[in-house]
């Protein structure tokens, strides 16, 4: 199981069925206790689940909108997706297949935004930048779910650059016809273009953070900035996903 402060990515060993699914519970109970708001279940070596299995589907699903969470299924194979449509489980919670992820063409340079905000990120009160930017997240065109899991990835981003940083960190969002694009730069020790990082870095590829981004959002590219020192994440949600 990976984890963050509000993201956790569960992946299931097998099938989901009433051998196992008291493991699984064992997991969801921890990561209930800690707080957690968001929680992907990868099925991607999940070919079987029985009602035992929907059963608990059902209660954590419950569990996490009343607390304001989402839970979601990934990699889902086809046989497996039938038990969940007949079950009307996917009436209810995010499902996506395995192999579905959408192809996300390069945004043309000429392309204007249809408007677009930049603001200062506050390192001594993360909450209200997080917030102002969940506003501005909600007028995308974006569902629910699509923009619960945008403001994740862009809070993951910006709480690495507020952590790691020595100076001022600036978050632009903007919002184009087919997407909505957020870049997060810091002012840190930077990033190395052959792929490696420095040792400290908050992305190197070995943390959670990009995982969990890339997983919430459909790109995510790091690049140091175009002068001095710092980092660049860029995320990208196309706003028909």
């Amino acid at each position: 199981m990976a984890e963050s402060t509000n993201i956790a990515l569960v992946s299931l060993p097998g099938d989901l069925d009433v051998t196992t699914v008291d493991a699984l519970r064992s997991t969801l109970e921890s990561i209930f206790a800690n707080g957690c708001r968001r929680i992907v279940l990868n099925m991607a070596s999940t070919s079987y689940m029985d009602s035992a299995g929907m059963g608990l589907m059902v209660s954590a699903v419950r569990r996490m909108r009343d607390r304001g969470g989402l839970l979601s299924l990934i990699n889902v194979s086809p046989e497996v997706l039938r038990a969940l449509s007949i079950a009307r489980l996917v009436d209810f919670l995010p499902v996506s297949r395995i192999g579905e992820r959408p192809e996300i063409p390069e945004l043309d340079p000429a392309t204007l935004p249809l408007w677009r905000t930049i603001l200062r990120i506050d390192p001594k009160n993360l909450a209200a930048t997080r917030k102002h930017v969940g506003e501005l997240l909600g007028r995308m065109p974006l569902s629910s779910e699509a923009t619960f899991d945008l403001s994740l990835a862009v809070g993951e981003a910006m709480g690495n650059a507020v952590d790691h940083a020595t100076g001022t960190s600036i978050i632009d969002i903007a919002c184009y016809p087919d997407r909505a694009v957020v870049e997060i730069s810091d002012s840190g020790e930077g990033f190395t273009p052959d792929g490696g990082t420095p040792e400290a870095s908050p992305f190197a590829e070995r943390g959670r953070g990009i995982a969990l981004m890339r997983l919430l959002t459909d790109s995510v590219t790091i690049s140091p900035k175009p002068s001095g020192t710092g980092t660049v994440v860029r995320i990208e949600k196309l706003l028909h996903a």
